[in-house]
C-alpha cells in the first residue's frame, strides 16, 4: 500500500463532498443538514456536525453491505491494524462483543470459556446467546493486588475439561492498562481447535509505537474488539472489530453485526473511525510523540512528590501476572494509604483534573496521542496542592472515616495471590471467587418473575441468590449477575463501594441499601 492510499480517508472525503455540494435533502434525517435549527438558539456547533449527518443514499454506501467508500475505509483499517478483515462499529465495543459471542455460540447451551471479570456487554452476550459460561479465575499481580488475565495453565485445563467449548474470551489490557502475554493463550486455544476472542477495548493503540505493548492480533488472537474512541481519536461509540484466521464464520459474523447494530448508523461516527485510522497511517509512530512526552513529564515530576507513585509492571518472567503496562494509563496511588483512590479522585476533580476512574487505592489517569505537556504540568500542580493540603491537616493514617480516606491498615488475601502489603479486595475489576475453573453457568433471556423475588437489606444477603445484576460503573464489570450466590466477600465489597460513593447500574436500588434476591421458598430458581 502506497503513501497516497494511506493518507486517504475515503468515507470522510465523501461526507466533505456531500457538504460542499449543498444538495437539498428530501430524505432522512429530519434536521435537513442542520437547517431545522437555522435562526434557532441552542444548537451551536452541533448544527455543523449535522451537515455531515447523512443516511444511505446514492454515493454514501451501506455499512451492512459495503461496496464503496465504507468498504474502502474498512480495508484501509484492516491494513493499518494488521487484520485480515475489519468492521466499523457504531455501538462501541459492546456491539463487537455481542456479535462475536453470537457468532461462536450460534445455538443455546453452547459452552464459552472466559474470565469472570468481564465487561457487562459480555454478560449480556452470554444472555442473548443462551451460553453456558465456564468462568476462569484471573491471575493477581502481587505488587498491586489487581487482577490481570487467566494463566495459560488455567486455560489449558479448562479446554481439557470442556473439549466441546466454542471459544475462549479474555480482556486485555485491563482497565488499568495492565497486561500479560497473549501469545501462549492463543496457542493453547489453537492447539484445541478453538478461537481466542479478545476484548481489547482499551488497546486500540497497541502495536502502533515501540513504547506500546503488542496488540492482540499480533499475538495470534482470532477476533479482537477495540474501542477506537477510548485511546484513539474517534467519536464516542466509534469502535472496530478485527478478524484473522479461519476459525470464525465470517458470513455469520456479518449477519450478527447486522442484528446488533443500527440499520441507520451514524456517518459522523464512521467518518471519525476513518480519520483516526488515517492519522495513524499518515503519521505512524510520531502521532504518539506529544502524548508520550506528557507522560514522561508526569513520571519525572512525581519523583518530587514521594507520596504519589505510579503503578509499574513486574519484570517479565514465567508466570508473571503483569509485565506489560500501557504508558498512557497513568495509575497513581497514595503510598501512605491516607488517601483512598476515591478520595484522591474527588480532590483532583475539585482542581479541574478529571480522572477516568478510581478504586479503593488507585486513580486511573488516561493520556493519549491528544495529550500535551501542559496537561501533565497541571496534574502535577494539583497533586502538589493536595499533598500540601494533607500535610497541613493530618498525620499519616489518622484521618476521620467520614472524609472518605482509609487508614494504613490493609486487607490481605494471600490465597488470591497477594502479599502482606497489598489487598486484593481493592477494585471492582477484581471479581474473585476462589474457584479456578467454574462449573458451567447457564445464561438466558428468561425474565425474573417479581413473585419469585424479594428486596432485602444488603447486610442480610450473604448466602442468598441474586435476582439482579449489580454493576459498579465505571468500569462496568458486574460484581453480581442474576442467579449468582452472594458470598460474604461480595457483600462486604458492595457495602464498602456503596459507602465510598460508588455508582451502580442495573440494580433496583442505586444506593445499594437493598438488593433483589430470589425468594427462598422458590428455591432460588430463575
Amino acid at each position: 500500500m502506497n503513501n497516497e492510499q494511506r493518507n486517504r480517508a475515503p468515507l470522510y472525503e465523501m461526507l466533505e463532498q456531500y457538504r460542499v455540494k449543498g444538495n437539498i435533502s428530501y430524505h432522512v434525517p429530519g434536521h435537513k443538514n442542520g437547517e431545522a435549527y437555522a435562526g434557532a438558539t441552542g444548537a451551536g456547533y452541533l448544527r455543523e456536525i449535522m451537515r455531515y449527518d447523512v443516511t444511505e443514499i446514492t454515493g454514501t454506501d451501506d455499512l451492512h453491505h459495503p461496496e464503496g467508500v465504507i468498504k474502502e475505509a474498512q480495508e484501509l483499517a484492516a491494513h493499518c491494524f494488521g487484520a485480515e478483515e475489519s468492521f466499523f462499529l457504531v455501538g462501541g465495543s459492546t456491539a463487537g462483543n455481542l456479535a462475536l459471542i453470537l457468532t461462536v455460540c450460534p445455538e443455546p447451551g453452547m459452552i464459552l470459556i472466559l474470565q469472570r471479570n468481564v465487561h457487562k456487554s459480555v454478560i449480556h452476550g452470554l444472555m442473548l446467546a443462551g451460553v453456558r459460561a465456564v468462568f476462569l479465575e484471573p491471575l493477581i499481580d502481587p505488587l498491586s493486588g489487581l487482577a490481570v488475565a487467566p494463566a495459560v495453565e488455567t486455560v489449558q485445563a479448562a479446554l481439557a475439561a470442556y473439549p466441546d467449548a466454542a471459544a475462549v474470551l479474555v480482556t486485555m489490557p485491563n482497565y488499568y492498562g495492565m497486561g500479560s502475554d497473549l501469545a501462549p493463550l492463543a496457542q493453547a486455544c489453537h492447539d484445541s481447535g478453538v478461537p481466542l476472542l479478545v476484548d481489547e477495548a482499551h488497546g486500540a493503540h497497541y502495536g502502533q509505537h515501540p513504547a506500546l505493548p503488542a496488540g492482540a492480533l499480533a499475538c495470534g488472537a482470532d477476533g479482537v474488539v477495540q474501542s477506537t474512541h477510548k485511546m484513539l481519536p474517534a467519536l464516542t461509540m466509534g469502535a472496530m472489530l478485527h478478524i484473522q484466521g479461519p476459525r470464525l464464520d465470517r458470513a455469520l459474523l456479518r449477519q450478527r453485526l447486522a442484528m446488533v447494530q443500527s440499520s441507520s448508523p451514524s456517518y459522523p461516527v464512521m467518518a471519525s473511525l476513518d480519520l483516526a485510522r488515517q492519522l495513524l497511517h499518515s503519521q505512524g509512530a510520531s502521532a504518539f510523540a506529544a502524548g508520550l512526552a506528557a507522560v514522561d513529564i508526569l513520571r519525572r515530576g512525581l519523583t518530587a512528590l514521594p507520596r504519589f507513585r505510579l503503578l509499574q509492571p513486574a519484570a517479565p518472567q514465567d508466570g508473571a501476572a503483569h509485565f506489560t503496562q500501557d504508558p498512557f494509563k497513568a495509575v497513581i496511588y497514595d503510598v501512605t494509604r491516607v488517601l483512598s483512590g476515591f478520595e484522591l479522585q474527588r480532590r483532583l476533580e475539585d482542581r479541574g483534573c478529571v480522572p477516568e476512574m478510581s478504586d479503593d487505592r488507585h486513580v486511573v489517569l488516561l493520556f493519549s496521542l491528544g495529550s500535551r505537556a501542559e496537561d501533565a504540568v497541571r496534574l502535577l500542580e494539583a497533586l502538589g496542592e493536595i499533598e500540601t493540603e494533607i500535610q497541613a491537616v493530618s498525620t499519616y493514617g489518622e484521618v476521620e472515616p467520614s472524609s472518605g480516606m482509609v487508614s494504613e491498615s490493609v486487607t490481605t488475601n494471600v490465597e488470591a495471590g497477594g502479599n502482606p502489603n497489598v489487598s486484593s479486595n481493592i477494585s471492582t475489576w477484581n471479581n474473585l471467587s476462589k474457584t479456578l475453573i467454574s462449573d458451567p453457568v447457564p445464561f438466558s433471556l428468561k425474565p425474573v418473575a417479581a413473585s419469585h423475588t424479594e428486596r432485602i437489606k444488603l447486610e442480610d444477603s450473604v448466602g442468598r441468590v441474586a435476582a439482579e445484576m449489580v454493576i459498579p460503573y465505571p468500569p462496568g464489570i458486574p460484581l453480581l449477575y442474576s442467579g449468582e450466590t452472594i458470598t460474604g466477600q461480595i457483600s462486604r465489597r458492595l457495602t464498602d463501594l456503596a459507602e465510598s460513593g460508588a455508582k451502580f447500574q442495573a440494580c433496583a436500588d442505586p444506593a445499594l441499601q437493598q438488593i433483589v434476591v430470589y425468594n427462598m421458598k422458590k428455591g432460588g430458581e430463575g
